[in-house]
C-alpha cells in the first residue's frame, strides 16, 4: 500500500486544490486561445504537487514568492480564483486591478508577496522578507519558488549566500521541470543535482520527486521546522515536468514526444495521488466525482465573475505606479 505523508492533514482538500489548479490552467489556456487573455501565458500543468505540497503546510502568516509560472502557487496559498481570473482578463476586480496580468499576481492578506516575471527575480525579495521576520522576531517562514534556470543566475547565489550567513528562515524551492525555454538542463548545468549547490553555502539540500506530493510534504515539513527553530535556510530541488511549452508561443521542438507521453501517462501527480488515496481507503469514486464537479462549478463562477467585471478606467492609468 502506498505511503501517505503524515504532514498532509486534509488529503481530500489537498486533492481538491490540485484539481482546481489543473482546471484553472486548462480554462485560462482555452481563454487565451480565444483571444480573451492578452500577453503571454506560462502554464504549470503537470506540476500541481509542488505548489500544493508546499503551500498546504505553510501558515497564513508564512510568505511565498512566486514565478512567471505561478498560478498554482497563488491558488495553493489561498488566493481566490475569481479575482485571479479577473486579473488575467484585465479587469478592475483583479488582484492588481487588471494591470499586472498573469505574471504579477499578489495577495498580501494570504502571505503571497507576488509572482515575478524576471528569472531569479524573487530570490532577493525572499531573503529580504526573511530578514524582516528574523530582525523583528515575527516568526514567519518565507518559501521562494523558482525554476532550474534561475539557479544559473547571480541572484540565486547571492541570495543563498546571504541567507546562509544571516541564518534566515527561508526555504529555497526549485521546481526543476527539466527544461528552460529552449533546451534541457543537461546542457546548462554541469552537475547531477541542483540541490548539491547547497553545499557551497553550508545549508541542507535535498532532491525529491516533485510529482509525489508525499515527498514534497515531508521535505517542506522538515524545512519549515528547521527554519522556525532558528537553524536557517534549506534548498529543496523538486524534479517535475511541465506538460506544455515554456509559454504559449513555445512549439517544444527541443523535446521528445515519447518523453512527454511518459510523464503524462505514468507520472501525473494528480493521478498518482488519487491512486494512493483510494489504496488507503480515503477516497471513493463518488467523492472524486463530487470534487471534480465542485471544481468545475468554481471555475465557471470565476469566469463569469471575470467576464462580468468592468475594465479599468483610462483615468486610472497612472494610479498605483508609485508607493
Amino acid at each position: 500500500m502506498a505511503r501517505l505523508s503524515k504532514a498532509i492533514k486534509d488529503p481530500k482538500k489537498t486533492l481538491y486544490q490540485m484539481i482546481l489548479i489543473r482546471s484553472f490552467e486548462e480554462k485560462v489556456e482555452q481563454l487565451f486561445q480565444q483571444g480573451k487573455i492578452h500577453g503571454t501565458m506560462h502554464l504549470c500543468i503537470g506540476q500541481e504537487a509542488t505548489a500544493v505540497g508546499v503551500c498546504s503546510l505553510l501558515d497564513n502568516q508564512d510568505k511565498i514568492i512566486s514565478t512567471h509560472r505561478g498560478h498554482g502557487h497563488c491558488i495553493a496559498k489561498g488566493t481566490k480564483v475569481d479575482r485571479m481570473m479577473a486579473e488575467l482578463l484585465g479587469k478592475e476586480t483583479g488582484y492588481c486591478k487588471g494591470k499586472g496580468g498573469s505574471m504579477h499576481i499578489a495577495d498580501l492578506d494570504k502571505g503571497n508577496l507576488g509572482a515575478n516575471g524576471i528569472v531569479a527575480g524573487g530570490l532577493p525579495i525572499a531573503v529580504g522578507a526573511a530578514l524582516t521576520s528574523h530582525m523583528k522576531n515575527l516568526g514567519y517562514v518565507v518559501c521562494c519558488f523558482f525554476g532550474d534556470g534561475a539557479t544559473n543566475e547571480g541572484a540565486f547565489h547571492e541570495a543563498l549566500n546571504l541567507a546562509s550567513i544571516w541564518n534566515l528562515p527561508v526555504i529555497f524551492f526549485c521546481e526543476n521541470n527539466k527544461y528552460a525555454m529552449s533546451g534541457s538542463t543537461d546542457d546548462m548545468i554541469n552537475i547531477q543535482k541542483i540541490a548539491d549547490r547547497s553545499k557551497s553555502y553550508g545549508i541542507p539540500g535535498i532532491t525529491i520527486d516533485g510529482n509525489n506530493i508525499n515527498e514534497v510534504a515531508d521535505a517542506i515539513d522538515t524545512a519549515i521546522k528547521h527554519a522556525k527553530n532558528n537553524k536557517g535556510p534549506t534548498l529543496i530541488e523538486a524534479e517535475t515536468y511541465r506538460w506544455r511549452g515554456h509559454s504559449r508561443s513555445d512549439a517544444r521542438k527541443y523535446r521528445d514526444r515519447e518523453e512527454e507521453k511518459e510523464w503524462r501517462d505514468n507520472r501525473d501527480p494528480i493521478a498518482l495521488f488519487i491512486e494512493q488515496l483510494k489504496e488507503n481507503n480515503i477516497l471513493t469514486d463518488g467523492e472524486l466525482e463530487d470534487i471534480k464537479k465542485r471544481v468545475i462549478e468554481e471555475i465557471e463562477e470565476a469566469v463569469k465573475f471575470a467576464e462580468d467585471s468592468v475594465e479599468p478606467s483610462i483615468n486610472s492609468l497612472k494610479e498605483d505606479i508609485y508607493a
